[in-house]
């Protein structure tokens, strides 16, 4: 990784495990100050004792990313303890067991809905008028691969997904002239995550298959993925914005 991110102040939601995590230690290990968020406070407190016991500087601040009083004042402690916001990883998500359409309960859809989408608005919505006050800003929002092609009884974490994409799409048209770049990153499975160590608990054949329908023979390694945001967030990808992209090995192709 040939980024660098000294002197820079970086949010990151969901950092208290799983691509979370690796996404902050990634940016600390780069020279940032970063803000580790989550609603776990053992898991995000972790994380900041792994960032300061390398060398890094991080804080933690509890917040409900579904809540908007709890995301405003995440983003204010960032302002208040830095001065400033210059790269935000909203990174919250939880998966949504198979189900199909006609049984997808209006509880599941609105859960899936808050956590995987409304999030990412809130988040947004309280980071970019601070990154316009300083001149400029990089976003990446988490989506998916099937925020790009589909997947059958996936209703409503599809639609959060493609979401995602569009309210991206759309953030990057809006602050472009703001110095704002606002990209997703799609990744198909991450191995070791929470999230995945939950799926294939459930569905463990889905290991197996991995290797049969990713063109590139495996799932990533969500220091993959996390490498791919770096990028994504530095002057290296000055000239991208509005982009979700597709870190899957090949699976958003079939």
């Amino acid at each position: 990784m040939t980024a660098t991110f000294q002197g820079k102040v970086v949010l990151v939601t969901g950092a208290a495990a799983g691509l979370g995590r690796v996404s902050a230690l990634a940016f600390a290990r780069e020279g940032a100050k970063v803000v580790v968020a989550d609603i776990d406070a053992e898991g995000g407190q972790q994380t900041v004792q792994m960032i300061k016991e390398a060398g890094g500087e991080a804080i933690f601040v509890k917040v409900d990313v579904t809540k908007e009083a709890e995301v405003q004042a995440m983003v204010e402690k960032a302002i208040e303890t830095y001065g400033r916001l210059d790269c935000a990883h909203n990174n919250v998500g939880v998966e949504e067991l198979m189900t199909p359409l006609t049984e997808c309960t209006e509880g599941q859809w609105d859960r899936i809905l808050n956590v995987n989408l409304k999030s990412v608005w809130l988040c947004m919505k309280y980071e970019i008028p601070y990154m316009v006050k300083q001149g400029g800003g990089a976003i990446v929002n988490m989506s998916s691969s099937v925020g790009l092609n589909s997947a059958p009884q996936l209703p409503s974490y599809c639609a959060a997904k493609h979401g995602v994409n569009g309210l991206t799409k759309s953030a990057a048209l809006e602050f472009a002239r703001a110095g704002i770049r606002v990209n997703s990153i799609c990744p198909g499975g991450m191995r070791g995550t929470p999230m995945y160590n939950r799926i294939t608990a459930f569905t463990p054949e889905l290991i197996t298959k991995a290797a049969e329908i990713v063109p590139l023979g495996r799932d990533a390694e969500p220091e993959e993925v996390a490498n791919a945001v770096l990028w994504l967030c530095s002057d290296a990808a000055s000239m991208i914005t509005g982009l979700p992209l597709s870190v899957d090995g090949g699976l958003v192709l079939k």
